[in-house]
């Protein structure tokens, strides 16, 4: 199949890391089936219930529970269905002979029965609501009792920080249905940007607590949360000049420092001679005035509360950073809420990469880059401020990263993560996702069916997403974490990519095996970053996050959304990586080549209550070993 090529973008180029780990599946879980009379196909992307067309991408048959009419059984389901998968592929579970899927529990006594409704080759499995073996006809299995179960069998002490927090995600999840149900229309002014940054109502499809927000209030999750479109002016600080540790590399528009940058959106500020205005996050200041070291500062007259001031700005979907459409600069700011694993605040390492990879770039790299691949680059991170007391010690969490801001108000670029995720759309109260309406409209257009336009889609995708990435690691032994929610696909007026970007000022791999050709374009790069990663660490880990949560989660959104066919689309993934085997990336072969896979273990890291941004690099993550759907 080969639709009508649609022309290239013409926009401008410029629009975590993980070691060696632990792994954690208990050895008690086990899986059986239920035997079904009626056989079932064979093959592990087929469904288990009949595919409906492209115009709808649902099932047919039983109503999905995520379009429930009660916003918090339709939250639960999903929390719940976000448990069983994450239970599922980290403690290897197979797929059952049936349609209902038998977890035991030995620990607790009991197991669950759980309906098959899809399984997927990639572990975007949907399931139905699970029934307890040990008491039948008692309702189903919410997504409290399931997480219990599961942290019982995991034999942690973090049994009731996981069952609080299931409880808190569901709870937000509710919420978000319930309003985006109320006025499912993205305000006026948003554009396609914002519009994907907010869109992510039910949160990460393989992590157990994916919209937990431990210490917001119901008030302060309506006003930050970027499902509910919530929106707020900066908070500001005036900072003795003094105590100001900053750096900027910014090019873009001329050379600015940080403090010139933030100085439109500060304007109208009245604070005291030789300070610095500094802005942070509403719901930081607040926390930050009760610190003993924030608080010494301000008694001592070195610091001073400006209260809230200038225009609103919108958190998109990392919440901590936000966004004004038309605005120079986006903001990375801290904030200390716990979101999904970790407190969210910027590590002064972290500043320090941003600036270096700017300038790492600017050496020429970016250019030779963009001759190769002239509609991707990264969405750059060059300029920070931030404070030291008067011992020259990190004020932690009083700090701002400045980010380009290379989105123009009809540039259609979009996080991968809000492009799969489902949501209400204006007259429509189910849940359906942009990349299901695209697939729909393309083969409306050109008269192809969805599983020959999802397949042409993620072709491209590879070509335009997939390929410069490699590119980068082959030619300057840059990997980069490029998960679906730091990774932004550009597309062209009809729906196809043509182009994308990679974000995040965290997520480097400097390969320890090219430190001294990177040294020569830059020298003393790394020496404050701590960018450098060993070899194979950093091949496990740009396994992970480019190949299992990027792009075999790609093709679980097609295949669970019933879009396309899984394996087609592996079909597709493995011509692919075997035609940019000799590009220089090791990726494609390991991909290729391991009958397992390293997998990062959302469940299992939260059991263990890691912090995925403290500690060394090869113990902030649980990983696991699952089968590589691509070894043949």
């Amino acid at each position: 199949m080969n639709p009508t090529p649609a022309p290239e973008a013409d926009g401008p180029a410029t629009p975590q890391h993980r070691g060696q780990d632990r792994t954690a599946a208990p050895e008690t879980a086990e899986a059986t089936t239920v035997p079904r009379q009626k056989d079932v196909h064979r093959d592990d992307a087929e469904p288990l219930t009949p595919a409906a067309g492209p115009a709808s991408g649902r099932a047919q048959g039983a109503p999905d529970a995520l379009d429930d009419p009660d916003p918090l059984r339709a939250a639960d389901a999903a929390g719940t269905e976000s448990l069983l998968r994450c239970w599922t592929r980290e403690t290897g579970l197979a797929r059952p002979d049936g349609d209902t899927l038998r977890i035991a529990f030995p620990a607790s006594g009991t197991a669950l029965l759980v309906p098959v409704r899809y399984w997927s080759a990639t572990g975007a499995h949907r399931f139905g609501a699970p029934a307890l073996e040990s008491a039948p006809g008692a309702p189903p299995a919410d997504a409290v009792t399931v997480a219990a179960l599961i942290a019982r069998e995991g034999g942690r002490s973090g049994t009731a920080d996981l069952v609080a927090r299931v409880a808190d995600s569901v709870r937000h999840t509710a919420g978000f249905i319930e309003q985006r149900r109320r006025a499912p229309a993205d305000p006026a002014g948003s554009g396609p940007f914002l519009t994907a940054e907010q869109a992510l109502l039910l949160g990460h499809p393989l992590h157990p607590t994916p919209k937990s927000r431990e210490g917001l209030s119901e008030a302060e999750s309506r006003r930050y949360s970027p499902e509910l479109h919530g929106s707020f002016p900066l908070h500001w600080f005036a900072v003795d000049r003094t105590l100001t540790a900053t750096d900027s590399a910014w090019t873009e528009g001329g050379p600015a420092t940080a403090e010139e940058l933030l100085a439109p959106h500060a304007e109208g500020l009245t604070r005291p001679p030789g300070t610095v205005a500094v802005p942070v996050h509403p719901w930081q200041a607040a926390d930050l005035l009760h610190r003993p070291q924030v608080r010494a500062l301000a008694d001592a007259g070195l610091l001073h509360d400006l209260g809230p001031h200038g225009e609103q700005w919108h958190p998109t979907s990392s919440i901590r950073t936000v966004h004004r459409p038309g605005a120079r600069v986006m903001l990375k700011l801290s904030l200390g809420v716990r979101i999904t694993n970790s407190r969210r605040e910027n590590l002064r390492k972290e500043l320090h990469r941003g600036v270096e990879v700017h300038r790492l770039l600017s050496t020429g790299l970016a250019e030779q880059w963009r001759r190769e691949h002239p509609g991707f680059d990264i969405v750059r991170d060059p300029a920070w401020i931030a404070v030291d007391d008067p011992e020259g010690d990190h004020v932690t969490g009083l700090d701002v990263m400045l980010r380009h801001n290379p989105f123009g108000p009809y540039d259609d670029a979009a996080c991968v993560a809000g492009l799969t995720a489902q949501r209400p759309r204006p007259e429509e109260p189910a849940l359906r996702s942009r990349l299901a309406e695209a697939v729909a409209r393309l083969a409306t257009r050109t008269g192809h069916t969805s599983h020959d336009i999802s397949a042409e889609w993620f072709r491209r995708y590879l070509d335009h997403v997939v390929r410069p990435v490699l590119w980068l690691d082959a030619h300057a032994g840059v990997a980069l974490e490029a998960h679906q929610q730091n990774t932004l696909v550009v597309l062209d007026p009809d729906g196809w990519p043509a182009g994308g970007r990679y974000r995040d000022n965290q997520g480097y791999y400097f390969r320890d095996s090219r430190r001294a050709e990177l040294e020569r374009r830059l020298p003393g790069i790394g020496a404050v970053s701590d960018t450098f990663v060993s070899d194979p660490v950093t091949d496990e880990r740009f396994a992970y996050y480019l190949g299992i949560n990027n792009v075999l989660g790609l093709i679980g959104a097609f295949g669970a959304q019933r879009l396309g066919d899984e394996q087609e689309l592996l079909t597709v993934l493995r011509q692919f990586l075997t035609e940019n085997a000799e590009l220089g990336s090791s990726l494609p072969g390991y991909l290729l080549e391991n009958r397992q896979l390293r997998c990062k273990a959302n469940l299992m890291t939260r059991l263990h209550g890691l912090d995925e941004l403290v500690g060394p690099v090869d113990t902030q993550s649980v990983y696991v070993t699952i089968a590589n759907p691509l070894y043949s």
